[in-house]
């Protein structure tokens, strides 16, 4: 099969012709039909998260088509692939409901192969079914972008007045969420982008700007999707007393120190880990009834580096996908 492969950080992804996997019990064999560039991938390219099996094929948001199942899905159904891989399912967090903290967890595009590939194979207990009526790269943005901004939206409690600081795949997804909700959300980017500020108010953002600077108005609550860590600081001084401040990143740049002031008044800083199934169906039944739209911008297979590099330069809108 074609495939685009990392051997080391910070070296470009180079194309290659892998055997075809063969799957193993429980495992469905995908044909990938699309796969979601996320900013994951980015940090792991870049060597900022440093265990990654190597030679490793990247990409965990994977919209596929079950050609091979080891029971729960028949051929020819169209799944999900998410972060999460495998978990133990015996240890605390485990047995607690937090799968996503598990200890041993394995994640798709990291500690397994992934999607930027023709085939893949995934554990079926962490695969989803596609809600019907997305199409094929419209649907993988959901299978991590909007599974993270969904769990960071629902940490961050029942904010009125929220911020979404960074305005890329995650945030243009939880945007509606929040809109649908009847939150006002505000926008954050960086002083300059102007384009990035008027897809977030076309998409129902009532104030969209610096982030840095911030808004007009106190906010109940912040996501802090842009992996700066400054900005943490920054949306603890926007937040009301009693208000929280959520890093949905896997991968931050190192918060400053900040007088104890700005984290007084019972505000809470907290972050975000992976996701849970339990997130994943909530959020893929919910997504249509909205509905959810990605705003996706497609690449071909060989085109990967080309995706990351524009995600690193913060030159997309929305999300990246790679079709085969």
């Amino acid at each position: 099969m074609r495939a685009i492969v990392l051997d080391a950080p910070r070296q470009p992804l180079r194309p290659a012709e892998l055997p075809d996997p063969v799957p193993g019990p429980g495992q469905a064999l995908l044909r990938v039909r699309a796969c979601g560039v996320c900013r994951t991938d980015l940090h792991v390219v870049d060597g900022d998260l440093t265990e990654p099996k190597l030679p490793l094929v990247l990409g965990h948001q994977i919209v596929g088509e079950v050609l091979a199942s080891g029971g729960r899905f028949a051929p020819g159904a169209r799944v999900g692939v998410p972060w999460l891989g495998w978990t133990c399912g015996e240890c605390r967090y485990c047995l607690a409901s937090q799968e996503n903290l598990c200890d041993r967890a394995r994640f798709t595009g990291y500690d397994l192969d992934g999607g930027y590939a023709e085939l893949a194979v995934a554990d079926e207990r962490y695969c989803f079914p596609v809600p019907e009526g997305y199409p094929d790269e419209q649907a993988a943005p959901l299978l991590c972008a909007g599974l993270i901004g969904y769990r960071s939206l629902r940490l961050a409690g029942d904010a009125e007045r929220l911020g979404l600081y960074g305005f890329g795949a995650s945030a243009h997804i939880v945007c509606q969420v929040a809109v649908a909700r009847g939150r006002r959300v505000y926008a954050g980017t960086r002083a300059d982008d102007d384009e990035g500020q008027a897809f977030a108010q076309s998409l129902g953002a009532i104030w969209s700007g610096d982030a840095a600077a911030g808004p007009p108005d106190e906010l109940d609550a912040v996501i802090v999707f842009a992996p700066v860590g400054e900005l943490v600081p920054a949306a603890l001084r926007h937040v009301r007393k009693g208000g929280s401040v959520v890093c949905a990143g896997i991968h931050m740049s190192d918060i400053p120190s900040f007088p104890y002031e700005l984290l007084w008044g019972e505000r809470v800083l907290r972050s975000v880990a992976n996701l849970t199934r339990a997130d994943g169906e909530e959020f893929l039944a919910l997504a249509p009834t909205i509905p959810v739209r990605t705003e996706v911008e497609t690449f071909p297979l060989e085109e990967a580096n080309e995706a990351l590099d524009r995600l690193r330069r913060g030159t997309l809108r929305g999300a990246a996908v790679l079709v085969p």
